[in-house]
């Protein structure tokens, strides 16, 4: 049997590695158009910032390498032109020659490519995506420009955005949305752009790029920004056209349509990688997530179904982590406002929990999210940025939401404890106990977006943190009666409705229990001042 791979790197040199394992005879044959196989895509960044020196790091495997150990036919330099999928042929060029190949079994791994809009200028800016992209911005690297625009505040921008930095390259990032990270919820976000800003990156939110100058960009509003280096990162499209032009379905979301088992319409023609649509684990319906953990899942399940091992359908919860300086962010699942926008209830829950246990030395703060359906209490979403810890506490809620395991169940989860690791609670299973109080009605809360519609509507704000803390800011109009001294000057705190507020929603969650166990109508901002003061709602006024 032979077996044509289209693409190596995660997808393709996964499912060639892995049919090789499986079958000691098949023929298998790799096809790359680069000229590289297997490389470290996700570290290309931080070759570009020099942070990994050595670009032969970056490079997994090689043909020879491949061939020594598999005995796999890898050819690099080689670009598939034509594929015939009733003749099971395909033409490719190489050298400027054009041969055919025949195959039984066709894996189709060709990746996307970065999206590079028409605008003037387009032609001076790069992009970054393999081997041969890292070099030429390394090159541009070493001539010292003095200013660089990264257009695109996603995860390979700002990563980008550190290195340039880590270069001593003056650094602007231009995002046409109103934050940095689109999976982030704008509350979240916040913390991001406070690094960035922190670490002099220029921002420029809520602005497109309209033209590129011989050492300026031109945004929507009319602003220049100095740019002798310019780099689009605004997100990539999948590599559809070989594909399309074969007769091969295309789904919903511009990818490639497959089945479970990443069968396209042709059943002998399986695609995988960022060119495949994958099933979201939330709602079931087609997505593209470009990310490597996926690509090496599906390549391994296509190894399997060609070789008639029994295979499981993986949805995807879109798991992702990024480094910005000295912050750590990391989300799985759907945001609220993706939530929001799909129409699907949700309540929110934040906490702000110290890395570990806060007497041991070094302890870090990190702000979580938690998004749950008020109904069946599935986890529907997480977010985390914090200095230390926010890796681990999504990887174990990742895992829970793959389990199934529901939001208050987290609490019961028995996780790794000793003061230089975490608390005796950890703040997994602080999220597990906040999410029992809402959800069973114990303690009502309200979101920093209600927080005006509620003043408005006549709630009068409590601020239960002591005077000094009140005194470096708290919210608008807000009375301050400290927790402790709530029974002693109950009769300072009017009687209507009572919207509590303090730090980060522990001390408001029991100052709303005395009040409402008092007789008033109380309810607890979620995440207190902190989550509040990080948000659209104050950012604004």
């Amino acid at each position: 049997m032979r077996i044509v791979v289209v693409g190596g790197v995660a997808g393709g040199m996964s499912a060639a590695a892995r049919l090789r394992r499986l079958d000691a005879q098949a023929e298998i044959i790799v096809l790359e158009k680069s000229g590289h196989v297997s490389y470290a895509n996700c570290g290309l960044p931080y070759y570009v910032g020099g942070v990994i020196s050595n670009e032969e790091a970056l490079l997994l495997q090689t043909p020879e390498s491949l061939f020594k150990r598999f005995r796999l036919d890898v050819r690099v330099g080689v670009e598939v032109k034509n594929i015939d999928p009733v003749a099971k042929l395909l033409q490719f060029e190489y050298d400027g020659h054009m041969a055919e190949m025949n195959y039984d079994k066709l894996i189709l791994s060709p990746g996307a490519a970065p999206i590079r809009p028409n605008i003037p200028g387009i032609e001076r800016s790069l992009s970054l995506r393999n081997i041969e992209d890292v070099e030429a911005m390394t090159s541009s690297v070493m001539k010292n420009p003095k200013s660089a625009a990264i257009i695109g505040g996603g995860f390979i921008g700002l990563e980008l955005a550190e290195n340039l930095r880590h270069r001593g390259i003056s650094t602007s990032i231009v995002e046409a949305q109103d934050q940095v990270l689109a999976p982030l919820d704008p509350e979240m976000a916040t913390f991001v752009s406070q690094e960035l800003v922190k670490n002099n990156i220029e921002l420029h939110l809520g602005k497109s790029l309209t033209s590129i100058e011989e050492s300026t960009v031109t945004l929507s509003d009319g602003t220049i920004v100095s740019a002798e280096m310019v780099i689009m990162s605004i997100g990539v499209r999948p590599e559809i056209s070989l594909a399309k032009e074969a007769g091969i379905s295309i789904g919903t979301r511009g990818g490639i349509a497959v089945n479970e088992n990443n069968q396209t319409n042709y059943p002998d023609i399986y695609a995988i990688g960022d060119a495949a649509e994958k099933i979201d684990a939330l709602d079931g319906a087609a997505t593209l997530v470009p990310l490597a953990n996926i690509a090496n899942r599906h390549g391994r399940i296509v190894a399997d179904h060609i070789c008639g091992k029994k295979t499981r359908q993986i949805p995807t919860q879109g798991t992702a982590i990024v480094k910005v300086f000295d912050l750590t962010i990391a989300t799985s699942g759907w945001s609220e406002k993706r939530l929001n926008a799909s129409g699907r209830a949700c309540v929110a829950i934040h906490s702000h929990p110290a890395s570990h246990a806060g007497y041991y030395p070094g302890a870090q703060g990190m702000s979580l999210k938690l998004l749950v359906d008020p109904q069946t209490h599935q986890i529907l979403g997480v977010q985390g940025v914090g200095r230390e810890g926010v890796d681990k506490r999504i990887d174990v809620i990742a895992t829970a939401m793959r389990g199934g395991i529901t939001a208050p169940e987290l609490a019961d989860l028995e996780l790794a404890y000793a003061p230089p690791f975490g608390s005796a609670k950890d703040p997994v299973n602080m999220l597990g106990y906040i999410s029992e109080n809402v959800l069973s009605g114990l303690t009502p809360t309200s979101q920093w977006h209600d927080v005006q519609a509620l003043v408005n509507s006549g709630y009068t704000i409590l601020d239960v943190r002591s005077t000094g803390e009140v005194g470096r800011g708290t919210l608008p109009g807000a009375l301050n009666v400290p927790i402790d001294e709530i029974r002693e000057r109950i009769s300072e705190i009017p009687s209507g409705k009572i919207l509590v507020t303090c730090q980060v929603g522990q001390r408001g969650h029991a100052a709303t229990r005395l009040l409402r166990e008092m007789g008033h109508d109380a309810v607890n901002l979620d995440g207190g001042y902190m989550t509040w003061s990080n948000s659209p709602a104050n950012m604004k006024r």
